[in-house]
């Protein structure tokens, strides 16, 4: 038996044009098709999966959560770490990058528009330095 790998991760938002915008043109994700749900959002595709789903509760009287509540951060297994840092630094978001002790990955944080922070992933060995 295994639980398996993470398939998505759900965002409620008030701001569904701003955030498929952000997973778009910074994360080069891709909107895609969706079920035909009785309420409005947007799928986001990496490499072929629908790994971001997006609701859209600006109809509705849910508040806008300010962050991710208990989740800390998402994270994904990255390519391109020196490109992802020229495309937040042309775009002005701030972002925060780091190596892991033992030299074996580098990190990227930075944070959708709605306070949640996506961790990036690069295996060094695979990365130009």
């Amino acid at each position: 038996m295994s639980v398996g790998l993470l398939d998505h991760f759900n965002i409620r938002t008030r701001k569904l044009a701003d955030t498929v915008r952000f997973y778009e043109e910074v994360l080069d994700l891709k909107k895609g098709d969706r079920p035909n749900f009785s309420f409005p959002g947007a799928w986001m595709y990496s490499e072929g999966k629908p790994v971001v789903h997006l609701v859209d509760i600006s109809n509705t009287d849910e508040p806008q959560k300010p962050d991710s509540g208990v989740v800390h951060h998402v994270a994904f297994a990255s390519r391109g770490f020196n490109g992802m840092k020229q495309r937040l630094s042309s775009r002005g978001l701030p972002f925060e990058s780091r190596e892991v002790p033992g030299g074996e990955l580098w990190q990227i944080f930075v944070t959708d528009p709605n306070g949640v922070m996506i961790e990036l992933n690069y295996e060094t060995a695979r990365e130009q330095p």
